[in-house]
Order: structure tokens, then C-alpha cells, then sequence
């Protein structure tokens, strides 16, 4: 069973990529220091990077 990259949505091997617990319990993977570090250290959202799964061709709607 693989998981899926919580920043950029491709799926995580089983024996590769890497697993972050949170203080609050949850569990986030991620399929590469890549994605990680975008996450957590840059606070970059995935809907703006083209090289992401979640990307948003037409661009954010902000209301």
C-alpha cells in the first residue's frame, strides 16, 4: 500500500520518502526533502507550483 505526498500529491513508495508527526498527532509523508521543505520551512502553497499534482492551471480564486 503507498501513501500520497501531502504537498504535491504524487504517491510514496513504500521504504522511501519520509513520515513527520506533528504535536497534535497527525501524520504527514512526504515523497521527497523537496516537498518537505516547501511545506514546513517555506509555507508555500501547492496550488501555485506548477510541478505539484494540486496545481491550479486558471489560478486562485480568492474571495
Amino acid at each position: 500500500m503507498s501513501q500520497i505526498c501531502k504537498f504535491c500529491g504524487n504517491a510514496v513508495l513504500l521504504g522511501s520518502g519520509t513520515i513527520f508527526a506533528k504535536n497534535d498527532g497527525s501524520v504527514l509523508s512526504f515523497c521527497s526533502s523537496k516537498c518537505k521543505k516547501n511545506m514546513l520551512v517555506l509555507k508555500r502553497d501547492p496550488r501555485k507550483l506548477k510541478w505539484t499534482a494540486k496545481y491550479v492551471k486558471g489560478g486562485i480564486k480568492v474571495r
